[in-house]
């Protein structure tokens, strides 16, 4: 399961960073998949601090940024994933995290389902990003799991 999760960190990174160059080529304005993708960036920042315990309460969720700042976010995402993965093991799949959401409701979740939730939350609004880039008239980017493993 860990190698699992691993493999879909890696894809959700390489992911990111096709999006952040695709969208350095398009010269269109682009805030509103911008916005999206800052959201995926935000939602990663918030959850790896969740996951370490960290007060998330404060950090935005939704915010009007620009392609510089997603490329910030990007870079100190991955980092974050990797260390964290890297200190990861198997038996702390199944440890119960505390934390409370942007709503100040408290939950509790394995390391292991809001790890799987974070990689599938980034795919589902990658489908959005590619959806308006679609109806821009732009060439959605090719974002599979499968292409990822094949390249």
């Amino acid at each position: 399961m860990l190698e699992t999760i691993q493999k879909m960190y890696e894809h959700l990174i390489w992911a990111n960073k096709r999006i952040l160059a695709t969208l350095h080529t398009i010269n269109e304005d682009q805030q509103e998949v911008i916005r999206l993708f800052s959201h995926i960036l935000f939602s990663e920042i918030i959850w790896m601090a969740r996951l370490q315990g960290i007060d998330s309460s404060k950090l935005p969720l939704w915010a009007n940024v620009d392609i510089s700042v997603c490329e910030q976010l990007v870079k100190r995402n991955e980092e974050n994933i990797i260390s964290y993965l890297l200190n990861l093991s198997k038996e702390d799949l199944e440890k119960s995290v505390t934390y409370k959401n942007s709503k100040g409701q408290e939950f509790q979740n394995t390391i292991r389902e809001i790890l799987t939730h974070v990689s599938l939350h980034g795919h589902y609004h990658r489908g959005q990003i590619n959806t308006r880039l679609r109806l821009q008239d732009a060439e959605p980017i090719m974002l599979d799991f499968i292409h990822y493993v094949r390249t």
